[in-house]
């Protein structure tokens, strides 16, 4: 509350940028996890309330004859625009705001203030409601070829991995630990999922210190091991999910990728996704050009609504910028991937090892996506959570950094899971019966990413959160989705056994534009795109 020097302001205006509606009229109110406006000119109480980590910029907009206004961009995508009667009023809600919405600490997140009420016994049974074990085991594992192992309790391996790691049996702890120093920041080849139709895996780690010359003989017998626990394969493919010129530019700097001639029966294979840096880009470029003058074309409300876009440009100037964006190519381009990697499984009975640079991002996305076309448990409510579990929060995607939880570097920040969540909804417009969770789910997933009301997405490893206390302090999102279950549910499932393998189109003209739902455009008569909406 030491930030907070003007907790309650009357009088303030609320915006509707996208119809002629007035502007409502209520009470502002800042706490130390929420800003709240009550909308005082209404019939029925409403209030909307924006999470102070949600919040990604505050900005005070020149004076108007109504007051002063202050924009305020969310991480989720809302926009919401006040008019503060006083001068002095905005300014302090204005600073208030910018130091609320930056903290410094974790302890100062959401997640270690957030008590929904719940026994101690019901909170430490939500952490272990997904357990990864049992999707392994549901795998066949341990068997002949692969094993779970402790041989990162300690985190001597490598400090962003889980304690517990699969690995081939074949695989001696000389030759883990021999692999680790060759790959950066000692991320090794692990297992991500295997195919049990045909013991095809896919595996992940990240790059290999290779330099230009430099070679290691317990990472290519760690990577002989991965390729002999898939009897019926004489190959299998390594595939760096980076353009070719930014891994060769590592190799300056003593990375790279692996030389076919030092790994037997290996397909080496570039596909081609651009940087972190690129993606944060690409995300402003779409949200400043598609969809401008009004910015994202989302609003607070406190009931769900369709909203509309653009009042001035044409839809022309939309696909514009959305083109210019390139955020659909990218979306393409992670697909693509995943589509290459469930078929080289599938088709080819081949296994594939994935990397990028570390490991953390575009690995994360196309293994993620592979397993989803592969099995339909990943389609399930339950497999989802433990996908994410899986391939995102136990294997060191570094939730904190990219998503700005902290104070911190902006360079660092990203929209890499979005992309995901992106992909994944795509997937369901090409397959609405695959899916036994809606799009709600995603939605929510999505938002809780960024509140930070729970523990599951803060720190960047698993690691940290055990430094954190996280497991001990905060509660586990899960089971708050799955109390939800019926009104995410997918009314047009079909099932876990109607579908198995999914083959998507991956074709730009099968690409939507967006999330969600249909809206009208008022300066387009008769013209239809798609908007994210969002619930308050």
């Amino acid at each position: 509350m030491e930030h907070i020097t003007t907790p309650k302001v009357e009088n303030v205006k609320l915006l509707d940028r996208y119809t002629d509606r007035k502007a409502a009229n209520g009470t502002l109110y800042l706490t130390a996890t929420h800003l709240i406006y009550v909308d005082a000119s209404a019939d029925v109480r409403k209030e909307t309330w924006i999470l102070h980590h949600h919040i990604v910029s505050v900005e005070k907009l020149p004076l108007t004859t109504a007051g002063y206004p202050l924009l305020i961009h969310c991480k989720n995508f809302r926009v919401a625009h006040f008019v503060i009667g006083q001068e002095r009023d905005c300014h302090e809600v204005y600073t208030s705001l910018l130091k609320l919405s930056q903290p410094a600490k974790p302890e100062e997140l959401y997640a270690f203030s957030y008590n929904p009420k719940v026994s101690k016994e019901s909170r430490e049974i939500g952490w272990k409601l997904i357990d990864l074990k049992v999707d392994y085991q549901r795998m066949g594992i341990p068997n002949d070829y692969w094993e779970l192992t402790d041989v990162n309790k300690d985190y001597e391996v490598c400090n962003t991995y889980p304690p517990e790691i699969v690995v081939p049996r074949a695989a001696s702890k000389a030759v883990v630990i021999g692999s680790s120093r060759f790959r950066s920041r000692g991320r090794i080849p692990v297992l991500s999922y295997l195919y049990k139709e045909n013991n095809a895996a896919i595996c992940r780690c990240s790059q290999p210190l290779s330099g230009f010359s430099a070679r290691c003989l317990e990472d290519e017998q760690m990577l002989q091991a991965i390729r002999e626990a898939n009897p019926g394969s004489p190959f299998m493919y390594v595939v760096d999910t980076r353009p070719k010129l930014n891994a060769m530019a590592n190799r300056a700097a003593g990375k790279g990728y692996e030389n076919e001639d030092n790994y037997d029966n290996i397909r080496f294979k570039f596909i081609g996704i651009e940087n972190i840096h690129v993606m944060r880009s690409s995300l402003q470029k779409l949200l400043e050009g598609a969809c401008r003058p009004c910015e994202w074309p989302l609003f607070f409300t406190p009931r769900r609504e369709k909203l509309c876009e653009m009042k001035s440009p044409s839809m022309s100037d939309f696909l514009t910028g959305l083109e210019n964006s390139g955020w659909l190519r990218h979306i393409k381009a992670v697909m693509d991937a995943g589509v290459f990697l469930a078929k080289a499984v599938k088709d080819e009975k081949a296994s594939v090892l994935v990397h990028c640079s570390d490991g953390w991002d575009r690995t994360a996305q196309v293994c993620s996506l592979a397993s989803l076309l592969l099995d339909p448990f990943y389609r399930t409510f339950e497999g989802f959570m433990v996908l994410i579990e899986k391939e995102w929060i136990a294997m060191g995607h570094k939730f904190s950094h990219r998503c700005g939880h902290l104070d911190g570097d902006p360079k660092e920040v990203s929209p890499v899971f979005t992309q995901f969540i992106e992909c994944v909804w795509q997937l369901m417009q090409q397959f609405p019966c695959c899916f036994e969770f809606s799009e709600r789910l995603l939605l929510e997933i999505h938002d809780h990413v960024y509140s930070c009301q729970f523990g599951n997405f803060l720190g960047n490893c698993h690691k940290e959160r055990e430094d954190l206390k996280i497991f001990e302090k905060t509660h586990s999102l899960w089971p708050f989705l799955l109390e939800k279950k019926q009104e995410l549910r997918n009314p047009l499932y079909k099932g876990f056994t109607a579908y198995k393998e999914l083959q998507p189109n991956t074709l730009p003209f099968s690409f939507q534009k967006a999330f969600k739902q249909d809206f009208q455009c008022p300066s387009l008569p008769g013209s239809h795109s798609q908007v994210l909406v969002w619930d308050v």
